[in-house]
């Protein structure tokens, strides 16, 4: 009867650790979500704060619209039948219609909650100037074709800069005081020069002294027809921006996390792995690797942040049809609501991956207990 009680007792402890291992991740995953959104919703609020000057932009729209109702007005040959104060009182009257239907007779601090919701949502209307490239002026479709050029050339960028970097810093590890490890050591204060600095060198020598690549843009024009030669075409345009982006940070990156490895090898427990006979290749993957991820992470972490807020300049230097060129091109015009969505977009995009490198971060730092229980999942 006590082994059977037993038996039975295990399989119900082990569903239980399961359950509470499942709702420490959830938990975990809620707090941190309902952080970075609540840091999302102030940020855009300042944003649209500062993007309308605190309503003095509201007053320039009030403004224009009572210069295009004057110049409807003289245009009309009607308005010469009317007498001054009867054109004076219609004109008054369209004007304030006209700014009653925008919105804009509410007080600013209550329509900055409005455009707070609308720009958490997306649903920010019409740009004021900028349009796409199928001719539509609605924010969103403006959006639509804007985000995925940058997601495409920064995922590629962050992929390659992370997997590159990864490879030299182990690489140098084993090869500690080479020539090639007093190259990279020289190199690493590089990093001061943002991505665009290093493309417009790039540029320079590779389009323009070579003419191997193209200057700008994100593919040929006119644009070659078929799915392999688009994709070529892309390929070949990407060539430049990203290599701007590994340029910049690949040096000091592969510098830090090698020194992170050399720290862990010369380790004891390394040592006692040598002794055992395991391979090199064993060692570097169980002994050297997975302790030092959590800190190459983090590391990571604050690359991605930088990289994100450097291809506004970065896009507008290869002429790069994403988000980043988008939001400078806003800027140049003043286009309110165009600002305020890439501002919106680009927090998203940081909070997405802040929120998702620290998940990572839980699961490969054994140290990090989900949920604050005593166990980690």
């Amino acid at each position: 009867m006590l082994n059977i009680g037993t038996t039975q007792a295990a399989p119900a402890a082990a569903r239980s650790r399961i359950r509470d291992s499942v709702s420490r991740v959830f938990k975990y995953t809620a707090v941190r979500g309902i952080t970075l959104l609540v840091t999302v919703v102030i940020a855009v609020y300042l944003t649209i704060l500062i993007a309308n000057g605190g309503g003095y932009v509201d007053e320039m729209r009030k403004g224009q619209i009572r210069e295009q109702v004057a110049l409807e007005m003289s245009s009309n040959p009607e308005m010469a039948l009317l007498t001054i104060q009867q054109r004076r009182e219609l004109e008054n009257s369209l004007v304030e219609s006209r700014i009653k239907r925008v919105g804009l007779d509410r007080p600013f601090f209550v329509r900055s909650f409005e455009y707070l919701w609308d720009g958490l949502t997306l649903n920010l209307g019409r740009a004021e100037y900028l349009v796409s490239d199928s001719g539509s002026r609605q924010v969103r479709n403006i959006l639509g074709e804007r985000l995925a050029p940058t997601l495409l050339l920064m995922a590629s960028g962050q992929l390659l800069l992370f997997f590159s970097g990864m490879s030299i810093a182990l690489f140098l590890s084993r090869r500690y005081g080479s020539l090639l490890d007093r190259i990279v050591i020289a190199l690493a204060p590089t990093s001061t020069a943002p991505a665009w600095f290093y493309g417009i060198f790039l540029i320079l020598i590779f389009a323009g002294l070579l003419g191997w690549l193209p200057f700008s843009g994100m593919i040929d024009a006119p644009p070659p027809q078929g799915f392999l030669p688009r994709t070529l075409s892309i390929l070949k345009h990407m060539i430049l921006p990203v290599g701007a982006l590994i340029v910049s940070s690949i040096f000091p990156m592969a510098y830090s996390w090698r020194t992170f490895f050399l720290i862990y090898s010369s380790e004891d427990y390394v040592e006692m792995a040598k002794a055992k006979g395991l391979s090199d290749r064993q060692i570097e993957r169980r002994y050297v690797l997975r302790p030092t991820l959590p800190t190459i992470v983090t590391s990571f972490a604050l690359t991605l942040i930088t990289l994100w807020v450097g291809a506004i300049v970065l896009e507008t230097v290869f002429a790069w049809p994403g988000i980043g060129r988008l939001t400078q091109q806003a800027i140049n015009m003043f286009d309110t609501p165009v600002i305020v969505a890439t501002t919106v977009i680009y927090a998203y995009l940081l909070a997405l991956t802040l929120f998702l490198l620290d998940i990572i971060y839980s699961l490969v730092d054994p140290r990090v207990k989900l949920g604050g229980g005593g166990t980690r999942s």
